[in-house]
């Protein structure tokens, strides 16, 4: 069944009684994600091919007593309280005490205020009275779970709830993906916040992201293969630079090749426009080697979906292997402790094929495995993987098996 995590539901609760001393009006709910294949190509006008995951980020949520609002992030033991929704803007140069209508760009509370902006700009209620919010959340941070994703996507749905608005799950992704593009500094794609609104139980989701048509794709049942998450334990940060210079560099593939963005690129483009090439213009080495990311992971998505109908798994895994390559080599969003889960994964006999996920500088790989392979990784690669990498006391490779389950809901 979707969303069996329990915890982050008590605990969202918990601090609204504690907090607030009532208790919450409705609590809603939205998963984290794993992108099976097609890494990157989102802001690219790509093709992705993700599951929504029962690991969740929980959100209660009332209308404020004092009509200013206030926010509890439970699993940090912090709080901000916020003037008016209508008047929140971002600022990268100011902490949060220096104006509480200014939100710090890339602050924990900036994923949950900007949401909560872009909805009282639409919503005069919410703006006019303020609400009270805590949030829990078993979906682990910087781990290439789209954490933010499952944040924003949550807080939105609670916030439209409590107000009684019907927003399309199409609009309140755009309306979250916005938000992380203004308020967090982060100009992601829209993959992390539609698989949240708009992810099925046993089903991945087949996203065009330049029209953001959307196909179900079934999975195979858990009889014959089952979704492994390895946690490197390593964290990245988007909004350090890395994400929007690969974002970058791909415009700048475009702007020589003469295309809107690399969903318009073919192999054969790319090859009139190699370093070296006799051609009006010519890609550098790096603007060459990303475009053929793209090119190719794109090629590789729209395979493994027909693949996956086709229940043919030995093809699903073949290009995840494909996959990892690519970003490690072409892309370079990978890392040795990522290249290391991948290659102890496809050692073990019964694991189809696996690769990093997520935007990559650290976070999760994961793998497609049978059950007894599933079982065997979650037993063993913890240890294999600290006896190749030296890591903080406590902070082994967590590995869990995950499932495809639906997308935001008010639960209660």
């Amino acid at each position: 069944m979707p969303f069996t995590d329990q915890p982050p539901l008590d605990r969202a609760r918990a601090a609204f009684l504690a907090h607030f001393a009532r208790p919450p009006r409705l609590v809603a709910a939205a998963p984290g994600r794993v992108n099976l294949i097609g890494e990157h190509t989102d802001y690219n006008d790509g093709f992705v091919l993700p599951i929504a995951i029962d690991r969740r980020t929980v959100v209660c949520i009332d209308w404020s007593l004092d009509s200013t609002t206030h926010i509890h992030a439970a699993d940090l033991n912090a709080s901000v309280d916020l003037p008016a929704l209508n008047s929140l803007r971002p600022d990268p140069s100011l902490s949060l005490d220096a104006d509480a209508a200014r939100i710090r760009t890339g602050s924990w509370v900036s994923y949950a205020a900007g949401v909560l902006a872009n909805l009282a700009a639409a919503l005069p209620t919410l703006a006019a009275r303020g609400v009270d919010l805590t949030i829990a959340s078993s979906v682990p941070l910087g781990s290439g779970l789209s954490s933010s994703a499952s944040l924003e996507v949550a807080v939105a749905t609670a916030a439209a709830a409590l107000v009684g608005a019907s927003i399309s799950p199409r609009d309140l992704a755009a309306l979250c993906r916005d938000a992380e593009h203004r308020f967090a500094g982060v100009p992601c794609g829209i993959m992390d916040q539609y698989i949240a609104a708009m992810g099925r139980h046993d089903h991945a989701l087949l996203i065009a992201c330049r029209t953001q048509a959307a196909e179900l794709v079934a999975m195979p049942g858990a009889d014959r293969a089952e979704v492994v998450v390895m946690d490197s334990r390593v964290k990245h940060a988007l909004a350090s630079g890395q994400y929007a210079e690969r974002r970058d560099t791909c415009r700048a593939a475009c702007r020589v090749m003469g295309i809107d963005s690399l969903r318009d690129a073919s192999p054969e483009l790319l090859a009139l426009h190699a370093p070296g090439a006799r051609s009006p213009a010519a890609l550098s080495p790096v603007e060459h080697a990303r475009a053929r990311h793209i090119i190719s992971e794109n090629a590789r998505t729209l395979a493994a979906a027909q693949a996956l109908r086709a229940g043919d798994l030995e093809e699903v895994g073949r290009l995840m292997l494909a996959s990892h390559s690519s970003l490690r080599d072409d892309y370079q969003v990978s890392c040795p402790e990522l290249d290391t889960l991948v290659d102890l994964a496809a050692q073990v006999p019964g694991v189809f094929g696996a690769r990093m996920t997520g935007g990559g500088f650290g976070g999760c790989a994961i793998a497609l495995a049978t059950p007894d392979a599933a079982e065997r990784l979650a037993r063993d690669i913890p240890a294999a993987y600290r006896a190749r990498h030296t890591l903080p006391r406590g902070t082994d490779a967590r590995v869990f098996v995950t499932t495809a389950c639906d997308g935001a809901r008010v639960i209660a």
